[in-house]
């Protein structure tokens, strides 16, 4: 992310950073397009901060299928999930798979 991020994208930001020292990272709010939902309007989760997609593109998946990758994500931000964040959507890439993306 280009700027420091406050809230749960800074700290979804520096675990993901600390831990997988990733070349390219981008977090994006996307809680805004999930407001119906009933989860947000019936369960006390606050609209926003609750939905995300995010690139990660690190070094640490070399050689690590797409599943574990997942897992590894979700067990570093499992303390988010638990602090209300409902949905995150992912994609997980190594630096080689990335030169391959920005080809096509």
């Amino acid at each position: 992310m280009e700027q420091q991020a406050t809230g749960r994208a800074g700290r979804i930001e520096r675990i993901l950073r600390e831990n997988l020292a990733p070349v390219e990272l981008q977090i994006k709010d996307d809680s805004a397009r999930h407001a119906h939902h009933v989860h947000m309007r019936d369960n006390g989760v606050q609209a926003g901060e609750s939905h995300y997609n995010v690139l990660v593109v690190s070094p640490a998946f070399d050689g690590v299928g797409r599943v574990q990758r997942s897992r590894m994500v979700h067990d570093l931000l499992a303390a988010e999930f638990a602090g209300g964040m409902h949905a995150l959507s992912l994609v997980l890439r190594t630096p080689a798979e990335q030169a391959r993306m920005d080809v096509a």
